[in-house]
């Protein structure tokens, strides 16, 4: 190691060089987050409203007992043709043109004047024609329609109390049945068909109903207005009935939560929006996707987010499958949704949580209305929450930040640097071919910021996380064999836990200069958001794997012919390619590649393999108990399999070494992989691997401890059967 380093001082103190500059970026972003402590709840009204009906209590007791436990705002979706008829109890009907002209004498079931002009102008099955029977309904649902669609695209015909209502549909706005077949008597299929069973028209918002917004406003909560906007029918001239139907109840949102395809005007592009939200001071909402990763895409929401310096939010929407998870995994009620809001805001940088009430009885749609349910959950939130600094409030933002473009570049030269240290791992490259190296290392660097900034900087991040998960490989596959010459065969175990316990320590030191390294490139509010997002990670779990039979092959060898450790030799790879194959490798192959494959599946919020529940309470307890979760692959596998590299290296137990070793690369791409999730808070990154090599090296040690016991008995009872052997 001394004359690694003696070789390398130059590379090595422009790497420290380098770091400084990393530990600068991470340290503004840290003060960054420190300020970003406030999250917020809105309720979704129409769910509440649901949970009412199935309850002894109306809306407005159970709005009021919400405010009372602090949340004071409410999304109020704005109503549509759709919600007309199914969620209210105006006498609103749409119908799609291709259901009606299926009946022969659909001309008579309406006014022959409404007909006549009907016929005049031309219609097909993709329009829809709105029936109102009196009430209020006329003038909210034809005022609504006037304001937001233009002259060509409807016709109006008021009927006495009555009203009659036709709109353009087109084909790319129909909604469709799934296929299906007429079958005949044989129960033979015989032709396909789908049906036009809707439109998006139909959820075009029209407007809040007064009675809502009166039931909201008399308990003195505040509105978040939802709009459903759609192309084709979101224009300005739409925009502006939406935003003047916010001034006609005097609501000037804290937050807009866009709902359907796109911001509010958006066929003119954004910045109708964009000039609203500027000038009244509004923040725009990022909706995390179901699968925990980015945000929806939902039409000029980032473009606004963009245009007003991110003065964004994320926001976590309960959705469906989480609010059934009441009684999940075994707990008595709302614990494992209380889990899951804790971790958006502690680990995804949410600050709004859109909240529907629990469910239970997935099929029959069942709310829970025992009202201290909901009490307890969000006491125990905020209780848990506060643990982390954080308050209940309006919710703060990220404060806009860029990471400047100098200091991009000498992250990505640095990771170029540790490349060159890689190689020279491993490779016997002299010290004027490694200065080449590093030379054009850099200008490749320089070159590629200028002509691909934003792509060099994804490069710069994964390279990090690459090279240095390799760098931290090599030490311990070094040090595991350094202590095997060093210690010898015979050594005792507290020397070699002593050994292994350092070994592992600068191991997770390296790869967590590593992980800081791959955050720091990225550290700019766009990706803490996740309105862009780190690319690669688990290609940067598995190159360190497969660099680990190069590290064990220049450090190890294959065969007995290893004269220089540190060098991959050329009958180290021929020995390799030429063992003869037997039935236990095969299956050791087999049993590693189900292993890896299983942790690659694993990998990600998107993972096609589920956690067992007893997994799952097991890091639910970690988190209840500890400030963060130490990751499980880490402290129950992949430390305590390095220290027992390092143990079977000294007892020379190569096989042991290789199994341990390849099984110990998990941990370190594991170090790095926690700080590739950006929008992951750093401090909990730092606390995590904190714990995990804390447990790690307990669990080392025993670890050490039992498999000695074991070999020990192993030896004794080997030696008794060749002395008995011997005796016969």
């Amino acid at each position: 190691m001394k004359e690694f380093i003696r070789e390398n001082k130059i590379l090595l103190i422009a790497m420290v060089l380098v770091f400084a500059v990393c530990v600068t970026v991470i340290a503004t972003r840290a003060a960054i987050e420190k300020d970003n402590k406030s999250y917020d709840v809105v309720l979704d009204y129409n769910e509440i409203y649901n949970l009412a009906e199935q309850s002894d209590h109306d809306i407005s007791w159970w709005l009021a007992q919400f405010k009372d436990m602090g949340i004071t705002k409410v999304g109020l979706t704005e109503e549509s043709i759709i919600t007309l008829m199914e969620d209210s109890q105006l006498p609103v009907t749409g119908t799609m043109m291709d259901e009606v002209l299926r009946e022969a004498n659909w001309k008579d079931d309406y006014p022959a004047e409404f007909v006549d002009t009907l016929e005049k102008h031309g219609y097909d099955r993709f329009d829809i024609i709105v029936e109102i029977d009196g009430g209020g309904a006329v003038s909210f649902v034809t005022d609504g329609i006037r304001k937001r669609f233009h002259e060509d695209k409807y016709i109006i015909f008021e009927d006495g109390a009555n009203a009659y209502i036709w709109i353009d549909g087109t084909a790319d706005k129909a909604l469709y049945s799934q296929d299906y077949k007429y079958m005949n008597s044989k129960k033979g299929g015989f032709a396909e068909r789908r049906d036009i069973v809707s439109s998006k028209i139909m959820y075009i918002s029209l407007g809040m109903l007064p009675e809502k917004v009166k039931t909201i406003q008399d308990l003195g909560m505040d509105i978040i207005p939802r709009t459903l906007s759609y192309s084709g029918f979101n224009d300005t001239k739409y925009a502006e009935a939406v935003v003047d139907g916010y001034a006609n109840y005097g609501i000037v949102p804290e937050y807009i939560i866009v709902g359907g395809e796109a911001i509010m005007g958006y066929d003119d592009g954004s910045e109708f929006a964009k000039n609203y939200i500027k000038d009244n001071g509004i923040t725009i909402g990022l909706i995390e996707n179901t699968t925990q990763l980015q945000n929806i895409l939902q039409y000029g929401v980032e473009d606004v987010a963009i245009s007003t310096d991110y003065d964004t939010v994320r926001v976590f929407s309960v959705w469906n499958y989480i609010q059934y998870r009441y009684r999940y995994y075994g707990y008595k009620g709302a614990e494992e949704i209380e889990n899951t809001l804790f971790r958006a805001v502690t680990e995804r940088n949410i600050r709004v949580i859109y909240f529907k009430p629990f469910m239970e009885n997935q099929d029959l749609h069942t709310y829970i209305t025992n009202v201290d349910d909901y009490r307890e959950m969000f006491a125990n939130l905020q209780t848990r929450l506060g643990e982390h600094g954080f308050e209940f409030g309006s919710a703060t933002l990220i404060r806009s930040h860029q990471v400047s473009t100098i200091f991009k570049i000498l992250l990505g030269i640095g990771s170029a640097l540790g490349a060159v240290l890689l190689l020279r791992c491993f490779l016997p490259i002299r010290k004027k071919a490694a200065f080449i190296l590093a030379g054009l290392g850099i200008l490749a660097v320089i070159g590629a910021f200028f002509v691909m900034p934003k792509t060099s900087e994804l490069i710069a991040s994964f390279a990090a996380a690459v090279v240095f998960a390799c760098l931290a490989v090599t030490f311990f596959t070094y040090r595991s064999r350094i202590l095997a010459d060093s210690l010898g065969n015979d050594a005792g175990i507290g020397r070699i836990i002593g050994g292994a316990a350092v070994t592992l320590v600068i191991s997770v030191l390296i790869a967590l200069a590593g992980g800081m390294m791959t955050a720091a490139p990225l550290c700019s509010t766009s990706y803490m958001l996740e309105i862009d997002i780190f690319r690669g990670v688990k290609l940067a779990q598995l190159l360190p794997l497969a660099y680990f039979i190069i590290a064990f092959l220049s450090y190890y060898g294959y065969g007995a012919r290893k004269k220089k450790t540190g060098t991959l030799e050329l009958h180290d790879i021929f020995d390799l390619l030429n063992l003869s194959i037997k039935i236990w490798m095969v299956i050791l192959i087999g049993i590693a590649g189900i292993v890896g494959i299983y942790y690659i599946m694993r990998t990600g919020h998107d993972s096609s393999v589920e956690v067992s529940s007893a997994e799952m309470l097991f890091r639910n307890k970690l988190e209840d108990v500890l400030l963060a979760r130490p990751r499980s692959k880490e402290f129950l596998f992949a430390f305590p399999a390095i220290m027992m590299m390092v143990y079977t290296s000294v007892r020379k137990l190569k096989l042991w070494s290789l199994v341990f070793g390849a099984a110990g690369v998990i941990g370190m791409t594991s170090v790095v992989n926690t700080f590739m999730h950006i929008r992951t808070p750093l401090y909990l990154g730092f606390v995590r691997t904190g714990y995990s090599l804390l447990f790690g090296l307990v669990l080392g040690a025993v670890a050490i401890v039992i498999f000695d016991l074991l070999y020990r008995l192993y030896k004794k009872s080997a030696a008794k059967y060749v002395e008995a052997a011997l005796k016969e």
